[in-house]
């Protein structure tokens, strides 16, 4: 029996399907199984780069990352793998046809499977980030607590409520945050005392999931019964004063000069003459964003051009103040204290807050009143503290008092006392 020539064993030898055939560009839906395997594999390999990259963005940034950058990423590295493979079927055979609409419609499909594959990657990359960081210590908790958790080899998990509520008088969280967070199991380390867990939960929220205020309340075994969260407000606008606008105006703003910095507007037709007086909230080029009083807008034209002068420093407490309460967890509040409550005959010195004013009904507001001084009904109390303190001197301004002993003895007695001055039996169980 003669052997068959060479060539006829390469023939049969490459007969079967190359696996890496399956992968390379100029696939159609003509191939099932090809293009079933092309669309797992791209699915895949979306999923590995966006996860990957949610963990190193959450290790570098201590955050989440947008989800538009891991769907890039995601279809970024699928674009990339098939024009290489293009790149190599043209160099090894000297051309390909991927103009082909079997070919084209193929590459938008995978495209498109990449697309929806990339935010799952996400998710799953954000998890694993998430539990893996506060038990190795990168980022999420101090060294010397994740070595303890190392050594001891235990932890605390921390279950959120399935419904997370909205803090009043905040901005609210998108709905897409409230609903991750629901139900959510983090995981911390033991032998916490509940205000240490506390602050270490109100710090992973707004590290982990951009959350701008926590307002929660933890039982004495680290369960969470109450949890509401808003967001920092954000912009101009926050900050500026009643009465005040911002315009933006086309000037040529001073050497250095920056957010803060007050400045003349003068105008630079002849003859000059000075519009108006503001303060610099960004600039841009050569447009400045100016806080002015509001019956001065009316004077600045978007289309003109100025010129700014800057005026020597001055200290603006109001400005420094409110910079400072932007970014820190206690808020401005105000409490009225109704009759017989909890609040009536307690003093500053009394309550986990810093009281700042106190207006009684019908009078005037006094600023930084003495700490002796006692709450009365009707009072106004303006404190600065953290939202769950706040919460809960709301709740004891409109809760009444317990009745003492003595008054609750007294109550019946009284009210069981006949007109006609007859004896009465007070106690006729018998």
């Amino acid at each position: 029996m003669s052997l068959p020539p060479l060539g006829s064993l390469d023939t049969l030898s490459a007969s079967p399907v190359d696996p890496l055939a399956l992968l390379q560009s100029g696939v159609t839906f003509e191939q099932p199984t090809t293009a079933a395997v092309n669309l797992v594999v791209f699915a895949v390999l979306s999923v590995l780069t966006a996860g990957g990259l949610t963990v190193a963005y959450r290790w570098y940034f201590k955050s989440l990352i947008p989800e538009g950058i891991a769907i890039l990423a995601g279809v970024a590295v699928v674009a990339l793998y098939i024009n290489t493979a293009s790149l190599g079927v043209v160099v090894g055979q000297g051309s390909v046809d991927l103009f082909r609409p079997g070919v084209v419609f193929f590459n938008v499909v995978a495209l498109g499977v990449s697309t929806v594959a990339a935010p799952v990657g996400r998710r799953i990359g954000d998890t694993i980030a998430s539990q893996l960081f506060s038990l190795v210590g990168l980022g999420e908790i101090d060294a010397e607590v994740s070595t303890m958790v190392r050594s001891v080899g235990r932890v605390t998990s921390v279950r959120l409520p399935s419904e997370i509520e909205d803090m009043e008088s905040y901005d609210p969280v998108t709905e897409e945050t409230k609903a991750e967070l629901a139900s959510k199991t983090l995981v911390f380390p033991r032998r916490l005392t509940v205000e240490e867990l506390r602050s270490r939960l109100v710090s992973r929220l707004k590290e982990d999931y951009g959350v701008g205020y926590v307002d929660v309340d933890l039982t004495a075994e680290g369960g969470v019964d109450y949890l509401a969260v808003g967001s920092r407000a954000a912009g101009v606008g926050a900050t500026i004063a009643p009465g005040t606008v911002a315009v933006a105006i086309r000037a040529d703003p001073p050497n250095n000069a920056t957010s803060g910095d007050q400045v003349q507007v003068w105008s630079t037709a002849e003859p000059t003459e000075r519009l108006t007086s503001g303060e610099i909230r960004g600039v841009a080029g050569d447009v400045v964003t100016l806080a002015v009083d509001e019956a001065d807008a009316g004077l600045l034209s978007p289309t003109e051009r100025y010129r700014l002068l800057t005026m020597p420093a001055e200290p603006q407490a109001d400005r420094e103040f409110a910079t400072l309460l932007r970014s820190v967890d206690e808020t401005m509040g105000t409490v009225t204290v109704e009759a017989n409550s909890m609040l009536v005959g307690e003093t500053a010195d009394t309550v986990a807050a810093a009281v700042l004013a106190i207006r009684p009904s019908g009078e005037k507001l006094t600023a930084l009143p003495e700490s002796a001084r006692q709450f009365e009904s009707g009072d106004t109390i303006y404190v600065l503290a953290r939202p769950d303190v706040l919460r809960q001197l709301e709740g004891w301004a409109t809760t009444p008092a317990p009745v003492s002993d003595d008054e609750a003895d007294a109550e019946p007695t009284e009210q069981a006392e006949p007109d006609s001055g007859a004896p009465v039996d007070l106690d006729d169980s018998e």
